[in-house]
């Protein structure tokens, strides 16, 4: 395996055939050579595309968090769709921290929907998985070329989507979460 993906979230992993391999793509994935794009439906209607580059530190029990005395980390997120009361959006982690996405959206006020580590309430917004894809992973191939590794969202992200969705179009109902 060449990079991890959070146990919960679906998407793109790289596997390297042999040894060779799996060195030349590490050594991409840490001179940062590589890219990741992830969708993540996130609570709250974020306004614009953005940013955040703040550490991120371990605080134990698996728990990460923006702190100082980190470790340097760069997210970038591109809005895709708003919801009445959720986000759909394109992220792209520059750095590869633990649990990088879900420590900076919900530092940015945006916990991704179903996270059971970090947000208020857990899962966050009622959602029945993680709301994280790994959608695609550039690198380069052994002859140069850059290469894009694509992966569509599973049926159960897609679900959650399409509730959503029809959730924008009605009034809300008191007591109802995001996915009632």
């Amino acid at each position: 395996m060449v990079h991890r993906l959070d146990r919960d979230a679906s998407g793109v992993v790289l596997f390297a055939k042999d040894p060779a391999a799996h060195r030349a793509l590490c050594l991409q994935f840490e001179r940062r050579q590589t890219g990741k794009t992830y969708l993540a439906a996130v609570q709250g209607v974020v306004e614009r595309d953005g940013s955040m580059d703040r550490p991120i530190k371990e605080f134990g029990s698996g728990r990460m968090g923006v702190a100082q005395g980190g470790k340097d980390a760069l997210t970038r997120w591109r809005v895709l769709e708003r919801f009445r009361d959720a986000s759909l959006l394109e992220a792209a982690p520059v750095t590869g921290r633990r649990h990088q996405l879900r420590v900076h959206l919900y530092a940015a006020g945006h916990p991704i929907l179903g996270d059971r580590l970090y947000g208020k309430e857990r899962p966050v917004g009622g959602a029945p998985r993680l709301m994280l894809h790994g959608l695609s992973v550039s690198f380069r191939s052994a002859g140069g070329a850059v290469r894009t590794v694509r992966c569509e969202p599973p049926e159960d992200f897609q679900t959650v989507l399409v509730r959503l969705r029809a959730r924008a179009g009605s009034p809300e109902k008191a007591g109802e979460d995001m996915l009632g």
